[in-house]
């Protein structure tokens, strides 16, 4: 019997600690393919190209880097020289503060003592305090993929991801963000979709 219950203990154990091990990244998702009848995107060749505010910036380098292993996985090959694609990459990230109520706020916490009377049975002092838990830091965090024909000039495939949580590592969030805006390539559904990937902690 004590043996049962040490194998039961020690399933329970690393189940738990199997699930502790990975996160749930689940992205809001909007994408619009907009290709000609009759072309396909599958297997094109793309290049990136970059706003003016853009070149100068180092991250810039590694979210086209994530962006490039998240096209690479739904058949799309970067070849500057021959490409019948440009892609335009787009991330931003924002933190906010958020109190156990949902509410966004810049305050950890507030208090109040209040001193008064207590006629008619007399005078004295109360303390009062209304305490508000430190808000807990969130993160939001969004990406976009705009796929244009080089020939015609005519967007073919727009896609922007966006996630809020509780993580503070941007690098591994963003890459997910850029596999999640891709997940209905080159066939998306109509709409907003929510898109789940797991990833280690």
């Amino acid at each position: 019997m004590n043996r049962l219950v040490l194998l039961l203990a020690l399933a329970l154990t690393s189940l738990l600690t199997g699930c502790g091990s990975m996160r749930m990244i689940d992205s809001q998702v909007l994408a619009v393919a907009n290709s000609p009848a009759g072309t396909s995107l599958q297997g094109a060749r793309y290049r990136f190209e970059r706003l003016p505010s853009q070149v100068n910036n180092p991250e810039a380098g590694l979210a086209e880097q994530q962006a490039e292993q998240a096209l690479a996985a739904v058949g799309l090959l970067r070849d500057d020289a021959n490409a019948q694609l440009s892609v335009l990459v787009g991330f931003q990230g924002t933190q906010y503060l958020i109190d156990p109520w949902g509410y966004r706020s810049p305050r950890p916490y507030y208090g109040s003592i209040a001193i008064g009377q207590g006629a008619p049975w007399g005078s004295g002092v109360g303390f009062g305090m209304g305490m508000r838990f430190p808000p807990t830091p969130q993160y939001r965090r969004e990406v976009s993929l705009i796929l244009r024909d080089l020939k015609s000039g005519q967007v073919v495939y727009e896609t922007r991801a966006s996630h809020d949580g509780p993580w503070s590592d941007s690098t591994p969030i963003f890459a997910t963000l850029f596999k999640a805006a891709l997940a209905n390539f080159p066939n998306p559904p109509a709409g907003l979709q929510r898109v789940n990937i797991e990833i280690p902690r």
